[in-house]
């Protein structure tokens, strides 16, 4: 019997199951290689409108998972470039698959790029990316405005991986692609083109801001992809910065002002105080600062006016104020708001009372002090934005009122005296006043030791005694303020740090030498002059002996579980400016590798101290040599030299350091610079050679690759190491095969 013939699927079947695979790989990002590659022949160009809809979608979004790591999304990118560059370059493309199209290649730029970089025998899938990359700039000006606000954000990844960037961004996001990865002499990619191209789409993305544009969705567009490229990139900062501060968004305020001009000025408006707002946040030492915050309070007082002046009524006219002069009745002018206050009564008061300005006896009895001190903040914020400015005055005025009539009922009226008993109270030491004609004396006038001897001997003078109506009164005593708060140590942990981080603050500002210097030694002065090499002599010295021998003992979190050290310290002072001194370094390691060395023969000769203290004080030297290792390795090329000149300067090194070289040997570009750079260690480092070369010895027996070069260097340094240790694995390959071994045969 013939088979019967297989039923086909209409486009919405198709898409059901369609939408049953994205669910798989939601679930599971596993299955995102195999669903993507099986769907590439179902949503290419000639298939239905429907269909490449979902399938630029679905590229967008698989490209943009952060579920995928940087070699999944490698693999996965370089497999769909041929789609991608099918669907981009179909003519009459549909507008939403061209749009998720440009996205799906916004995504793919900065990975393939990566891709290039370190496999640059793939010619072909930078071929393919060069291709998508010009087609979309072709497209670019002609398009509805969805595929423009998608070019942009293709324009923005491309300037992202072509410009230098300053090692700040998170890695492994898409945002570490730039143009200091490219090795000067790659066979595929020239970074001076590549820069020389990210400039020119730059300008091309600022021109929107520069022309003043009135389109708010590709102006609103623009804006929110300069914040990253502000951050991240420092060479493009001060084009950005400068067309943002240039760009007026109320610019629509001279149209005629309907319901559409309103929404398109306060959308631009916004967006460009919230950009530059985000600004000052993230860098308030901007040389800038000054032009942002003016820009701001400029584009917030123009919104102001602009839409109070819009609805604000206009002014009746004289021609219609004569139509309405007969009116029946005539409109009351309403005067400023009055507070209507109820007197004091007489008699002592309460304090209570002198600051009651309400008639309302349910509220005089409310008991205020039950209400949560958060929510009463909250209340009285509010409540001074909204009330009358008359009316606040008035208030005050009335409490000050009645303050002063209390204070003058509050002094008493001195009775009648004799003008003796006046003379005697009034007279200064003892001396007589006379009630007729001064006639001045011209005895010697006392000098002011006698003067103090009789202020000695004079009685004590007794306060006056209260009446009953002063104490009564609300009189107000001595203030004084509150007694600070315990500082805790996690209070105590937060200052350190925000101190931490204000020590690096002048590191932006003080320049790099231009020429050389000669290092004094290790007797040199931290600070001797104001430059950036002295400033991080005293941060290094800060970190590692500020407070040596006043830490704990544990130096590190120890694991629950496992009972080890984990490699993340434990947050003091010190560890904290250890911590930000090392990002610091990461950020441009490769100019800033003498930091590295300096810093780390800081902290080994604070070591070697505590060691001949013998004080239980944690060791730092190893823990962070490890460290900065660890950070070096994942961003090293064939080209750098730079960890060979690390491991030369540093004062010791260990077998778990010399280790680290070994994951390099699990790359066969970087396997020459991990031995060669053990070969300099042995012939300079005479005390390390055993080291050295016991880890050349462990390459040559864990990677296959590496075998050829490290037995160069072993029949050279170990003589019969690898006689010994082939001779070793044919003797047990043939006890394996049954063949008897040689110590078989001596007990036979």
């Amino acid at each position: 019997m013939a088979a019967a013939p297989v039923k086909a699927l209409s486009v919405s079947e198709q898409i059901q199951q369609l939408n049953t695979a994205r669910k798989i790989v939601l679930e599971n990002a596993a299955y995102y290689d195999r669903i993507v590659k099986g769907i590439l022949p179902i949503i290419g160009p000639t298939s239905p409108v429907e269909l490449r809809r979902w399938g630029a979608d679905f590229l967008a979004e698989s490209l943009s998972t952060p579920a995928l790591t940087t070699r999944d999304k490698e693999n996965l990118t370089v497999a769909i470039l041929g789609t991608l560059r099918a669907l981009v370059d179909s003519p009459n493309e549909d507008p939403l698959v061209l749009k998720a199209s440009v996205m799906a290649a916004a995504s793919a730029y900065p990975v393939v790029v990566r891709w290039i970089i370190h496999n640059s025998y793939h010619v072909e899938s930078w071929e393919l990316m060069t291709a998508i990359k010009s087609r979309i700039l072709q497209i670019w000006d002609g398009s509805v405005t969805p595929v423009k606000i998608s070019c942009i954000k293709f324009a923005q990844r491309v300037v992202l991986a072509q410009t230098a960037s300053n090692g700040l961004e998170p890695k492994y996001n898409g945002l570490d692609i730039s143009l200091s990865m490219i090795p000067a002499n790659h066979p595929v990619l020239d970074p001076r083109l590549l820069e020389a191209e990210a400039t020119g789409l730059l300008d091309r993305m600022l021109g929107v801001l520069q022309d003043n544009s009135s389109d708010a969705l590709l102006v609103d567009a623009t804006l929110n992809t300069l914040s990253v490229l502000v951050r991240t990139r420092p060479g493009t900062s001060s084009r950005i910065m400068n067309a943002v501060l240039n760009f007026n968004p109320l610019k629509l305020a001279n149209s005629p002002m309907t319901p559409r001009n309103k929404v398109l000025i306060k959308s631009m408006e916004k967006t460009t105080r919230m950009l530059l707002i985000h600004l000052l946040r993230r860098d308030p030492n901007n040389p800038m600062t000054g032009r942002i915050q003016q820009q701001v309070e400029r584009l917030i007082r123009s919104r102001a006016e602009i839409f109070d002046e819009a609805n604000r009524k206009r002014a009746l006219g004289e021609q219609a104020a004569g139509n309405y002069s007969d009116a029946k009745r005539q409109r009351v002018e309403i005067g400023p708001p009055q507070l209507q206050v109820q007197p004091l009564a007489p008699g002592p008061q309460s304090l209570a009372a002198v600051f009651t300005l309400t008639k309302d006896q349910g509220l005089q009895g409310f008991d205020v002090t039950q209400v949560p001190a958060p929510f009463a903040s909250r209340v009285n914020v509010r409540t001074l934005i909204g009330i009358d400015r008359q009316i606040l005055d008035q208030a005050i005025y009335t409490v000050r009122s009645r303050l002063s009539a209390l204070y003058a009922a509050a002094v008493p009226v001195p009775p009648a005296t004799s003008s003796a008993e006046i003379n005697a109270e009034t007279a200064p030491l003892g001396v007589d006043e006379e009630d007729d004609e001064y006639e001045p004396n011209f005895f010697a006038a006392e000098d002011t030791e006698q003067i103090l001897n009789k202020l000695d001997s004079a009685p004590p003078e007794e306060p006056p005694a209260q009446t009953a109506d002063s104490t009564s009164l609300a009189t107000l005593g001595q203030f004084k303020l509150p007694p600070p708060p315990a500082l805790g140590p996690e209070s105590a942990m937060r200052a350190g740090q925000v101190t931490a981080s204000r020590i690096f603050g002048p590191l932006s500002i003080l320049e790099e030498p231009t020429l050389r210097k000669t290092k004094a030694g290790i007797n040199r002065l931290a600070a001797s002059s104001y430059d950036r090499d002295s400033w991080l002599t005293l941060i290094t010295r800060l970190a590692t002996r500020s407070s040596a021998g006043l830490e704990d003992g544990d130096s590190n979190v120890k694991s629950e579980d496992a009972g080890t050290a984990l490699d993340r310290p434990r947050m003091t002072l010190s560890n904290t400016i250890r911590e930000m001194l090392y990002n610091y370094v990461l950020e441009d390691w490769r100019r800033r590798i003498e930091v590295a060395v300096a810093w780390l023969c800081e902290e080994w000769y604070n070591d070697q101290l505590t060691k001949r203290s013998k004080v239980e004080t944690p060791l730092h030297y190893e823990t962070w040599a490890l460290r900065l290792v660890d950070g070096f390795i994942s961003y090293l090329t064939p080209q750098d030299k730079v960890i060979t000149r690390f491991l030369a300067e540093i004062p010791e090194l260990s077998r778990a350091l010399l280790g680290r070289l070994k994951a390099l040997c699990g790359d066969p570009t970087t396997v020459q610079l991990a031995l060669t750079t053990l070969l300099y260690l042995v012939m300079m480092r005479p005390p390390v050679r055993e080291i050295a070369l016991d880890t050349v010895s462990e390459i040559w027996l864990e990677y296959e690759e590496a075998r050829p070069l490290a037995a160069k260097y072993l029949i050279k340094w170990r003589p019969g190491f690898i006689e010994s240790h082939t001779h070793g694995a044919a003797m047990e390959e043939g006890s394996s095969d049954g063949t008897p071994n040689s110590n078989a045969m001596v007990q036979t």
